[in-house]
């Protein structure tokens, strides 16, 4: 623009990152244009430098094709629930006085109050130690072998304890042809995933040991399993997020399940089981976990994929894992869930965040999916109708795609932001929101309230190191 320009058709207004300033200047019949800019999330130099390389060179280039096969491998899934059976008949090599906990791995030394009660739960309903007391001193004794269940095929919520007696239901991709594993949900109250271990919690577990986990195996094996991705499209539409809120797909796979399970079964047993499931909203919580496992393993390992494959926690420290950096853990001290407490309780005590659970926001649900379910949104404190719609819009900004299979009614049928780039979180500093529960901060007690909780930026920031380190050294 010369200076003559100037004088005859005044000055152009650009606002960078003050879209507020431009907003109110248009309003006056003002010219202006907004551009979308933020500063960097970090200061570290050696990430910002790192985040560039792999978002502006010719890195770039090969780190896209690398997601659009992560995300090829994501959307081809077809997930199946297709049987039940004991953990140690699945998961090779678990045997007596070895536990598989939720996040990354964990010493005892370094476990949290919940996670320490729910060992103690475990122990004692393996029957490898008779009292609580004795438990606690096995767990800290060093005999006890202590593993992720990330790193055996399996997810676990919150505690996420896994052993060898306990029923694990079984989620095949058949388009992959992998499997995973998660444990069967236990219903409200105080419970061992939350670190609940008196008589009543080992008496429901023995329960489902012996009852639900045999019934739903034979169930399953005479309807040749059911079908998950047109239950996740169904309850989408019907108030869902698959994370806090499992009511329309609980009541849709009791609806696959009745039929079959009446006829396999006796009549008492049947209604024992069918009435648990029906009065636990959450039971689809845990198929829902065992399905985004099995999404997910497969885009494991893809040279150059910046995408996401787990995200998790242990009460101590939050994890995630990247395709492109194969099965190692990107950690960081785990955050404080915001929310609502139920009567008597409060943050003080609250425990910090735990369970992978997470896995559900990293194919696309939960805090990622909270605008098809508003009423989660009051629940977890996170605001209106209109917040959960901009909390998932947020998170498209850090994900590859949107899933056109998994769509939200509320957003015009838009699909779920699925595929959480490492880059994108880095250079804009979002982090994913995650929909959990929240457990009280010692042994034995058990939920507490509900809240969200974002990821720290800081395991993606490492995780951007360690791709750029990689594909730079090929």
């Amino acid at each position: 623009m010369s200076a003559s320009d100037l004088l005859t058709s005044g000055p152009k207004v650009l606002g960078v990152g003050l879209n507020g300033f431009v907003s109110d200047l248009q309003s006056q019949n003002i010219p202006a244009l907004a551009v979308d800019w933020r500063p960097p999330a970090t200061t570290n130099p050696e990430v910002l430098a790192a985040a560039d390389r792999l978002s502006n060179n010719s890195l770039a280039e090969m780190i896209d094709k690398a997601n659009e096969k992560a995300i090829e491998r994501m959307l081809s899934a077809d997930p199946v629930l297709v049987e039940v059976q004991p953990a140690g008949d699945l998961i090779e090599g678990l045997g007596k006085h070895q536990i598989l906990h939720a996040g990354p791995p964990l010493a005892w030394d370094a476990m949290c109050g919940p996670m320490r009660g729910a060992v103690c739960g475990a122990i004692v309903l393996e029957g490898w130690a008779k009292t609580l007391e004795a438990a606690e001193q096995l767990a800290a004794s060093g005999e006890i072998e202590f593993s992720p269940n990330h790193h055996h095929g399996a997810v676990g919520p919150m505690t996420g304890m896994t052993t060898q007696s306990m029923p694990l239901m079984v989620v095949e991709n058949r388009t992959h042809g992998n499997r995973a594993y998660c444990a069967i949900n236990e219903g409200l109250g105080k419970v061992m995933r939350f670190g609940g271990n008196d008589e009543a919690v080992i008496e429901k577990l023995h329960w489902l040991e012996s009852t639900l986990g045999p019934l739903l195996a034979d169930t399953l094996l005479a309807c040749d399993g059911v079908g998950l991705k047109n239950i996740i499209a169904r309850g989408l539409s019907m108030g869902d997020e698959m994370h806090q809120r499992n009511v329309a797909c609980t009541s849709l796979l009791l609806r696959e399940l009745a039929p079959t399970m009446a006829r396999v079964s006796e009549p008492d047993t049947a209604y024992e089981v069918l009435n648990f499931i029906a009065g636990n909203d959450q039971f689809f919580l845990n198929v829902a976990m065992a399905m985004g496992k099995a999404i997910m393993d497969p885009v494991r390992d893809i040279t150059g994929s910046s995408v996401v494959t787990a995200m998790s926690r242990n009460g101590t420290e939050f994890g995630i894992r990247v395709s492109g950096c194969g099965d190692e853990w990107f950690t960081a001290p785990v955050e404080m869930p915001r929310g609502l407490y139920f009567p008597g309780f409060s943050e003080k005590d609250a425990n910090p965040d735990m369970g992978d659970s997470t896995i559900v926001e990293t194919v696309g649900l939960g805090g990622f999916a909270m605008a098809a379910s508003p009423a989660v949104a009051g629940f977890v404190g996170a605001g209106s109708a209109s917040d959960a719609a901009n909390y998932t819009n947020q998170m498209a900004e850090i994900t590859c795609t949107r899933n056109p299979e998994w769509t939200i009614p509320a957003l015009d049928f838009a699909g779920v932001p699925s595929g959480i780039d490492v880059r994108k979180v880095v250079n804009s500093g979002i982090t994913p929101t995650i929909n959990t529960g929240v457990a009280h901060k010692e042994p034995g007690i058990g939920q507490v309230g509900a809240g969200i909780v974002n990821a720290p930026l800081a395991c993606f920031e490492q995780a951007c190191r360690a791709l750029d380190k990689r594909l730079s050294a090929i």
